[in-house]
């Protein structure tokens, strides 16, 4: 009952009742991670003093409507609205509405193909091996599918809500101005269109197309680019679902550099064999720059087991050092190329060819209802001299302002969790 009133007080708020009432079935739903702790930022590469801070924090809580409607003909038409919920006050966290997993599509014996902002094939392959973490300090918010230096899909004339640089100039949104290579080979895309077929013998495969609305013209202080990219996979279940394996390839057209392609692949899965559910991953990123290719690896091994009504979890990741050269758009010294290996503008504190980091969690979890889990669990970073890998919802740094670690400070928590879905 207080499920259809909530759904039907937020219809009106978005002043649609008739909308609402004209659905087979509406909902609102969503996730709440919170976690207080201790969090510590250990010295860093360049002599800024450690720091520990107690912290309340969010991790990826979010609330939104979806429903759907039979059309006949073994036809469903379906919507879905999410955006992030900031349980804390922070400015590093937007409320924006369809910021999340947002789209409208058509459901059948075909498959489902549907039209909006989601996850990536990619990144979907988490849900076969991330059953190692408590809460949300993981591998999948900091090591795996993490070497991006940018927010979204990167372009080289600024568009998709960049302002790192001047429009048009070869600085804007290259990713050598924040000295070094990457971006999200895990998020979500968006002006996409999806396609997931149906599941035949344990077998789906899903597509993904980010159209090229970012293409130019060269003319004046614009530079010639035609951004897009698609991403793959496959994946299969057996066993009863205690088995599974998947791979998948992304091609990420224009997003480094103008004319060129950066590529990626990966395959996870895991096998659950009653005593403990054991999880694999492993990923390579090969990032296009104009001095050559930057190659980056990373891998991680996470594992569940079950005790009464909880669950004692952890996991291992490691990102290794990025193979490759590039000249970077930020200097050193004035007038003088940053030249070296892929990652951070290389320093005499911190070489960019010693960027790679290790991650591990370890943590007990109670599941008091389908609903509610409640954790305890530590979780740290071990970051190489270049290396700056942290957790999504860290707190600010020693600085008190950036979420981003300085090069070589190592990021640790002691928490407890709580996570209620509605």
């Amino acid at each position: 009952m207080q499920k259809k009133l909530l759904t039907m007080a937020v219809a009106g708020a978005l002043a649609a009742p008739c909308i609402a009432l004209a659905q087979s079935s509406v909902e609102v739903y969503g996730t709440i991670n919170m976690a207080f702790g201790k969090f510590k930022y250990s010295e860093s590469q360049s002599g800024a003093p450690s720091i520990s801070k107690w912290d309340v924090s969010q991790g990826a809580s979010n609330y939104g409507l979806r429903g759907r409607e039979s059309l006949g003909g073994g036809l469903t038409a379906w919507f879905q609205i999410e955006q992030n919920a900031p349980m804390e006050r922070s400015n590093n966290i937007a409320i924006t509405p369809a910021s999340r997993n947002s789209a409208v599509g058509v459901q059948g014996g075909f498959g489902n193909l549907f039209l909006g902002q989601w996850t990536t094939p990619w990144s979907d392959l988490d849900a076969l091996w991330g059953v190692g973490t408590v809460g949300y300090w993981g591998p999948i918010t900091s090591i795996i599918g993490r070497r991006e230096t940018t927010g979204t899909a990167p372009n080289p004339n600024c568009i998709n809500g960049h302002t790192s640089g001047v429009p048009g100039s070869t600085v804007c949104d290259a990713i050598e101005a924040g000295g070094g290579v990457g971006h999200p080979f895990w998020k979500r895309i968006s002006q996409a269109v999806f396609y997931h077929s149906p599941v035949m013998g344990g077998v789906q495969a899903k597509f993904a197309y980010q159209t090229n609305e970012g293409k130019a013209n060269a003319g004046g202080t614009t530079i010639e680019a035609d951004p897009s990219m698609w991403s793959g996979s496959v994946q299969w279940a057996g066993m009863g679902g205690r088995a599974r394996i998947g791979a998948a390839v992304d091609r990420h057209k224009d997003f480094t550099t103008p004319g060129k392609t950066d590529t990626g692949w990966r395959t996870t899965g895991g096998m659950n064999f009653g005593v403990a559910d054991l999880g694999l991953a492993y990923e390579r990123m090969t990032y296009k720059t104009p001095a050559g290719d930057c190659k980056a690896t990373q891998w991680g091994v996470g594992v569940a087991v079950p005790v009464g009504t909880g669950t004692i979890r952890g996991s291992y990741s490691r990102a290794k050092d990025i193979e490759g050269t590039y000249t970077g758009a930020v200097t050193v010294a004035a007038g003088v190329p940053a030249t070296g290996s892929c990652g951070a503008v290389p320093t005499a504190a911190a070489p960019s060819n010693d960027n790679g980091a290790k991650q591990w969690n370890l943590g007990y979890e109670h599941r008091f209802s389908k609903r509610t889990n409640v954790g305890v669990g530590y979780a740290a970073i071990k970051n190489d001299p270049g290396a700056v890998f942290t957790w999504t919802g860290a707190p600010p740094v020693q600085n008190g302002q950036s979420n981003t670690p300085l090069a070589g400070s190592d990021p640790s928590t002691w928490f407890v969790s709580i996570t209620h879905r509605f």
